[in-house]
């Protein structure tokens, strides 16, 4: 019995000596296998830098590393896109800002040159308001920027992009109203929920939507299309009667403007920074009939609800 008991610890000891031997070796190829994705992650990442920044491939990744990619993808886009415009921004900002400052320096130095009647005086005083006022809107916008900027770290929320359109759309309805203009509303979905942070996606449907408005002329219609183009993905259109835009410019760079109702040119700039955060597309072509634009904001939830 003795020695049957020895055989048969000896036996146990030995077979968990083989045991742990290959937990081991498992558990060595089996993190090699999991680190592979990111090792190849890591060496693409690497090999980037601000002049051979793109998009790194993942339909090749491992279906538990897809959001990581993605999530590094949409990082990789918001990095070009101010590396692409910042350098553009601020002798933009320099420029707007000084020429006010100018126009303002030399017509107080002409009043001053010789004695003025009140009324010239106050004439001059009429314009410099009317260039600190400019300076102001400026200086907003540029604050305005610095909100969206603060509001990437907004926590996201779900909501019913359906439901909030339809209130959105509501506040709108009585700017429009004023020439006569009608926005029509097309709800194809009746619900589509996901996690979204709303100060951003505020920032891109008040631009798009205004815009239309601004550009369309009395009595013209303005139609926000919402639909289904996948199952996780909903576009929104907001396609106005307008002028249409250039193709042949980056209409998303700072200052780009186009007629008398566009402001200082950066709600676009400021629209595409709020998508890049979002993780959402958007973009603005000429209608097929070149009698306006479109403007459209797709939306995929199996994304946002990732974050």
């Amino acid at each position: 019995t003795h020695k049957l008991l020895n055989k048969i610890f000896n036996n146990i000891l030995i077979l968990n000596f083989i045991t742990l031997i290959l937990i081991i070796v498992y558990a060595f190829i089996f993190s090699k296998i999991m680190l592979k994705p990111i090792i190849i992650l890591t060496n693409k990442l690497i090999k980037r830098n601000e002049n051979s920044l793109k998009e790194i491939k993942i339909k090749n990744l491992p279906i538990e590393f897809l959001p990581l990619g993605k999530s590094i993808n949409r990082l990789i886009n918001k990095i070009i896109f101010y590396i692409k415009y910042k350098k553009e921004f601020f002798i933009g900002t320099a420029h707007e800002l000084k020429t006010p400052l100018a126009v303002m320096k030399l017509k107080n130095e002409i009043t001053l040159k010789k004695d003025k009647t009140i009324k010239e005086y106050k004439d001059v005083i009429k314009l410099n308001i009317i260039s600190i006022n400019e300076l102001d809107i400026m200086i907003s916008s540029i604050l305005e920027m610095g909100r969206a900027e603060g509001a990437q770290f907004e926590e996201a929320i779900e909501i019913d992009i359906i439901e909030f359109l339809r209130e959105k759309v509501k506040d709108f309805e009585l700017l429009a109203n004023k020439d006569n203009k009608k926005i029509i509303l097309e709800l194809i979905p009746k619900q589509f929920i996901t996690m979204i942070q709303l100060t951003l996606l505020n920032h891109i449907l008040y631009n798009f939507i205004q815009n239309a408005i601004n550009f369309s002329q009395k009595d013209e219609k303005i139609f926000i299309k919402v639909k289904l183009v996948e199952k996780y993905i909903l576009r929104v259109d907001i396609i106005d009667e307008g002028c249409g835009i250039d193709e042949d410019i980056d209409i998303f760079a700072p200052f780009t403007r186009k007629g008398k109702n566009s402001g200082l040119g950066l709600g676009l700039f400021l629209a595409q920074s709020s998508a890049q955060a979002l993780g959402v597309k958007i973009g603005v072509k000429n209608r097929d009939d070149s009698r306006g634009s479109i403007a459209f904001l797709k939306i995929d939830s199996s994304i946002n609800s990732n974050k």
